[in-house]
């Protein structure tokens, strides 16, 4: 068993990418409640070398960066950002920046070294890697999610007994999703509150005119999941319309 973000590999799972798209999700807890049970209707046609287990979100993430305020997407183009995953690659190239990739351990190192100037990440997470060492500027806004699953190798899980697929099945709901997810989101919504309290570093918000520009500049990553996910065979107006409307029955739409 093994959890992953299937976001890392571009195209790959093109539906759940919809939960990496940006100004989705408001919070992780419900938020995670929405994804599960949206992307369970199509995790068998997407995911159907494993056995899915549920799906999940960490708390929205924002940019943190060393050099500068980021307050409108032009402020992106010519810096050097590592993204979170291959959606938030995708916005970073089209508003004219340069993806730096490294794992999350390395943010730190490559942010130190010039390597990257600014990074897409969780709150909590930049205080746990040490990221607020080498960063100073951080924008207050629910700007992305990154979508995981739990997933199990289906052919173990076909060896199984009736009464331990049952034990199984029981804990792969949306509940436990929820369970899952929660202590992770808390964890990482609280770092917003530490790092208002760090001295050195500045917790900004947008402006309801930026914010505008922010999502009139995501318009063109929406439209190439919309094209990614066509071209394999599904509908995106569909699958959009299906996860904004369970998003909105979680009350976690952004």
């Amino acid at each position: 068993m093994t959890y992953v973000s299937p976001g890392y590999q571009p195209g790959r799972f093109p539906i759940i990418d919809a939960g990496n798209l940006p100004f989705m999700v408001s919070n992780a807890k419900e938020g995670t409640g929405a994804l599960d049970e949206w992307y369970r209707k199509y995790a068998e046609k997407e995911m159907s070398d494993v056995k899915f287990c549920f799906a999940f979100f960490h708390d929205p993430g924002s940019f943190h960066s060393k050099t500068k305020k980021i307050v409108v997407p032009g402020d992106i183009k010519g810096m050097k950002i590592r993204p979170a995953h291959a959606t938030m690659a995708t916005w970073i190239t089209q508003l004219g920046g340069t993806n730096v990739q490294s794992s999350a351990p390395e943010v730190r190192d490559i942010l130190e070294k010039g390597v990257a100037e600014a990074v897409t990440f969780p709150w909590g997470s930049i205080v746990l890697f040490g990221i607020d060492k080498v960063t100073k500027y951080h924008m207050d806004a629910p700007l992305y999610a990154t979508s995981f699953v739990w997933v199990m190798n289906k052919a173990k899980y076909n060896e199984m007994s009736a009464a331990q697929k049952k034990v199984i099945d029981d804990h792969c709901t949306t509940q436990w999703a929820i369970r899952a997810a929660s202590a992770w989101a808390d964890f990482e919504h609280a770092g917003i509150a530490k790092l208002k309290t760090e001295p050195g570093h500045e917790v900004y918000p947008l402006a309801a005119e930026q914010l505008g520009e922010w999502k009139k500049s995501a318009e063109p990553v929406v439209a190439a999941w919309a094209a990614a996910v066509k071209k394999a065979g599904s509908d995106p107006d569909a699958i959009m319309k299906d996860f904004k409307a369970t998003l909105a029955k979680y009350n976690s739409a952004y």
